[in-house]
């Protein structure tokens, strides 16, 4: 129902804007417009009234108001196929000679005509059956279940997976050494069902937690939403540990009630100061906290544990002192012990493959103890019940009894949500696999496309749908996936049972559909995971419905094989994103109609494609989104850079200078980039010494994102001073900014010509790359305004040339991907503002960082396989630190040391690890991705490493100390006295 919503919004708007067109021509038509705009408004408040209720908890929709809600669907949907079908691109400048030829057609108007017919129709059945637009919740939303999620999941599998998350929060209890005794919050943060109550309850059961506390006290802050009186006297009554009717009855009246608040939190304090005590308070929100925490003094031994689904929320709960734990689903051994300590009476002959199940369940405790009730009552499993109950999870979720618990979490975690826009944005994903990585910025252009996205005043569009999706991560129903090495997400994806949940939704709501499924004609958005044969020829005609009915589908989005279904997408003619990124049998021929699709904004195609269509260009004038990283094309014409809207273009590419074109019309092109042109993004285009990109670069006026690799053979061309010039323009450009303005430069040596030419350039950027040999440190570099992201890889500057980058002093991020840094020297007072360093060396010699340099570190990165100790680093200069992150590849006394020495440090800072990917070419950078705590070798191997790190620690030892010995000496000491450290072994 909240996609109607949504739509309901996209269409009024659409007719508001026809509207505001006043032609003569029109006057006939503009009561029945505005009829169908006043209509849908009063539709959409409708909906949003029973969208309200929904999340209190009313009963969902009877049969007839359920049906309502579909005809008023399908009208909606029909309403803006109309419009799509005969309306242009509203943005262009030719609307109004299109529109008055449209007033000249009379199928506009007789469809508009018979539109209205339809809307009042329906409005008299609901008056004749009695029903208000009363919209339809969710039956997955279904009722609450009295069986405590804890008590249920304890009784029914014991504590899988426990025994580490619950030392790392004992550990987080303790007392700091050397710091005063202060309140110290630690916030547990999880998707819901992922065992965040489950862990507080085993923390606070724990024998040993006994001698540690003279007291305890676990509140439910759930059973307390909007009465902070009785959470504090819940509260006070165990401390009590008696009842206290002065407690239980509260006055009614306004005055008395605060100020009998003021004595339980007084009471409240007494308590805490005279003795050590381990609060918890359950399923906690914002509200209530801001509420409480005056409550607690500051200075005392206590601890409190909160349990939140919402980042925020934790953040705000342990800002100070405080400790966020981030609980993790359970590992693939953990999860299969659970299901099948459910499943204990099928232990003995139990041999089915679980894989797709725990694929499924993705870890989350509840969803495995759900699934395993309801199989368990099965008196046998077969492998075919068990692929049955995995393609029908979301429909089982939906009406089974074992699923009651699960269902009221899921559906809390979607109610919830603030808004429709969020909520349609959050059933968008399920276009792509379960389990299958979103890429961030892929996603959220795709809302855009889609209209699902607004802007609302004085944030932009594209600023909204950034946000939209940070609220879905910080409620962690997308999870992150891999982090890039600044911390920003690059790419997500939902928890794998809430993937289920929202796919059956969306389906049963007409709004997304798998092309197998036969009644996918009225659906807005169709997916294809599978290849399909030609004997499914049937199911795959997206063009025509078996009732002959026009397809409603707006995006295509195709992983694996398509079958025949390759070429039949142009059947779909209102489509505005088509992804073809993952298709594995596309060929060229396949898209050569691609151009017919008007209304296409969205465009990815994969690694089988190599050239475009002729006369794209001309078809695909809505195009917003160009992505061809993955194809093999490698040059594209002029006329793709000048299309009207094209907004950001993804590749690899050099442009083409189609027959003279250039020489033809170089000044008409150069007029329409600097008045017309609409591109922000260029990632990336390819110098040589015939590039004509250059020359079209300065043109572009809103350009915010720049990639450019610069071929060997430009070193002797003109091209060198052509796209100095543009990256002058560029960077100037962006003094007139304060958002994103990056720079990205990559080449296997970067010319003296370029590097003389940018000397006295300035400008502001926010991130600047930088990958190849530097003859000098680039000086233009200091020179910039605004410089928050730097990344230097494979430049091969010495320690004198990095120093510069020290007065770089609003950094906030640092990458270095170097052989090694030995002798570059960060001092006192370096880099003050700066948040985040990544340190990639092939050596294991680090910099020297000295005490009361970067002062503000939040996540130091340490990433060289051949890491021997701690390198001299030494993280207790790092009052902030929250993380610290490894190579896997290191060996486990060298973790071991890492971890002893996190827990050492106030801030208990978390010791992650990152893979290594190696580049798919020469000229990409090393990537890193997130990964589980490598498992300790056994046997022969074992003891090769541990040699190994002996051997590198003893060496790097001498080296370090034959080093300081040099320093120490006035400086007759040769050089050649100091041993080599940059040879290794």
């Amino acid at each position: 129902m909240e996609t109607l919503s949504a739509l309901t919004n996209i269409v009024v708007g659409k007719l508001f804007a026809l509207l505001e067109k006043k032609y003569e021509q029109w006057r006939g038509l503009e009561d029945n417009i505005g009829f169908i705009k006043r209509e849908l408004r009063v539709i959409h408040g409708f909906l949003h009234d029973q969208l309200s209720r929904d999340r209190d908890g009313e009963d969902p929709p009877s049969a007839v108001q359920a049906t309502c809600i579909d005809e008023l669907r399908d009208l909606a949907h029909d309403i803006e196929d109309c419009l799509d079908r005969f309306l242009p691109c509203p943005a262009c400048e030719r609307d109004s000679s299109f529109l008055r030829r449209l007033t000249a057609d009379s199928r506009f108007a007789d469809e508009v005509e018979r539109l209205k017919s339809r809307l009042e129709e329906a409005h008299e059945r609901r008056a004749n059956y009695g029903v208000g637009v009363n919209g339809v919740g969710s039956a997955a939303a279904g009722g609450s279940s009295s069986v405590n999620t804890t008590d249920y999941m304890a009784e029914s599998c014991g504590l899988v997976g426990i025994n580490v998350p619950r030392q790392e929060l004992l550990d987080l209890l303790e007392d700091v050494e050397g710091r005063p005794e202060r309140m110290r919050v630690i916030s547990i943060v999880g998707f819901g069902g992922s065992g965040k109550t489950t862990l507080a309850r085993a923390v606070y059961d724990y024998p040993d937690i006994a001698g540690r506390f003279d007291g305890r006290a676990w509140v439910a802050a759930s059973e307390h939403k909007n009465d902070t009186m009785g959470l504090l006297s819940a509260l006070l009554a165990q401390l009590r540990q008696e009842d206290d009717q002065r407690i239980n009855q509260p006055p009614q009246e306004d005055e008395q009630r605060f100020q009998l608040q003021s004595q339980v939190q007084a009471d409240i304090r007494q308590y805490l100061n005279a003795k050590r005590y381990l609060l918890v308070f359950d399923d906690i929100e914002e509200k209530q906290w801001n509420c409480i925490k005056s409550t607690f003094p500051e200075e005392t031994r206590s601890r409190v544990i909160v349990t939140t689904t919402i980042k925020a929320v934790a953040n705000v709960c342990s800002h100070g002192t405080g400790s966020v734990y981030n609980i993790r689903t359970l590992n693939v051994n953990h999860s299969k012990d659970l299901l099948q300590s459910v499943l204990k009476e099928y232990s003995p002959e139990f041999g089915l493959d679980l894989l797709s199940i725990l694929e499924k369940c993705d870890g989350l405790p509840l969803a495995l103890v759900s699934v395993g009730n309801f199989l368990w009552r099965r008196e046998r499993i077969t492998g075919c019940y068990r692929n049955q109950v995995c393609c029908n999870l979301g429909h089982h979720i939906e009406k089974e009894h074992a699923f009651a618990e699960l269902r009221q979490v899921l559906a809390n975690n979607y109610n919830t949500l603030p808004g429709h826009s969020l909520k349609t944005c959050l059933l968008y994903t399920t276009v792509f696999p379960n389990g299958c990585p979103i890429r961030r910025s892929s996603l959220i252009r795709r809302w855009l496309a889609e209209g699902y996205v607004q802007c609302q005043y004085p944030h932009s569009s594209l600023e909204v749908a950034d946000a939209n999706l940070e609220e879905l991560m910080d409620r962690n129903i997308i999870r992150s996936m891999d982090a890039t090495n600044n911390g920003r997400v690059k790419n997500c994806r939902a928890h794998g049972i809430m993937h289920e949940f929202m796919l059956h939704k969306s389906r049963c709501d007409n709004f997304t559909a798998s092309l197998h499924d036969p009644d996918r004609s009225k659906c807005r958005h169709l997916f294809l995971t599978q290849g399909l044969t030609s004997g499914n020829r049937s199911y795959m005609d997206c063009g025509t419905s078996p009732k002959g009915e026009q397809p409603r589908a707006r995006s295509l989005t195709i992983f694996g094989n398509a079958g025949d279904f390759a070429s039949d997408y142009a059947k779909c003619e209102l489509l505005r994103v088509l992804d073809l990124e993952e298709c594995d049998d596309l060929k060229d021929d396949h898209v050569r109609y691609i151009y017919k699709l008007l209304h296409l904004k969205y465009l990815s195609l994969g690694s089988t494609i190599t050239c475009l269509p002729r006369r794209i260009d001309k078809g695909l004038h809505c195009l917003q989104t160009l992505d061809l990283r993955k194809t093999r094309i490698n040059t594209l014409p002029v006329e793709i850079i000048i299309m009207p809207h094209l907004a950001h273009l993804f590749g690899k590419i050099k442009i083409r200078e189609q027959r003279g074109l250039w020489v033809l019309k170089r000044n008409e092109i150069e007029k329409i980039l600097s008045d017309k042109s609409k591109l922000q993004t260029l990632a990336g285009f390819v110098v040589d010494k015939n590039s004509l990109f250059p020359r079209l670069m300065v043109h572009m006026n809103k350009l915010r994102k720049v990639k450019i690799w610069c071929e060997p053979a430009a070193e002797r061309s003109s091209s060198i001073s052509l796209i100095s010039k543009a990256i002058q323009k560029f960077t100037q450009a962006g003094m007139d900014t304060t958002g994103v303005h990056s720079l990205s430069l990559r080449s296997r040596k970067f010319p003296n010509r370029l590097l003389c030419c940018l000397e006295k350039s300035y400008g502001y950027l926010s991130s600047l790359k930088l990958q190849g040999e530097l003859s000098r440190f680039p000086q233009f570099i200091t020179s910039l305004c605004g410089l928050t992201e730097l990344c230097l890889s494979s430049t091969n500057l010495n320690k004198e040339d990095l120093s510069n980058i020290c007065t770089l002093h609003h950094l906030l991020y640092l990458k270095l991907v170097e052989s090694d840094l030995e002798g570059f020297i960060i001092k006192n007072g370096d880099f003050p503002r700066m948040r985040r360093l990544c340190l990639v060396v092939q050596n294991p010699n680090l910099p020297t960082v000295e005490k009361g340099a970067l002062p503000h570190l939040l996540s130091l990165q340490l990433l060289c396989k051949d890491l021997a100790g701690l390198s001299e680093i030494k993280i207790e200069y790092h009052d902030y630190l929250e993380e610290v992150a490894l190579d896997s590849m290191v060996n486990i006394e060298t973790i071991e040391i890492w971890e002893n020495e996190a827990k050492k440090h106030p801030n208990r800072p978390k010791v992650l690890f990152r893979k290594r990917i190696d580049p798919t070419d020469a000229q990409s950078t090393v990537k890193y991705a997130a990964t589980e705590r490598p498992i300790p070798e056994t046997g022969s191997a074992a003891v090769i490493k541990k040699r190994k790190f002996h051997a590198i620690q003893s060496y790097y030892n001498e080296s370090v100390e034959a080093k300081k010995s040099l320093r120490c000496c006035s400086g007759s000491l040769a050089l050649t006295e100091v041993p080599n450290a940059g040879n290794g072994l």
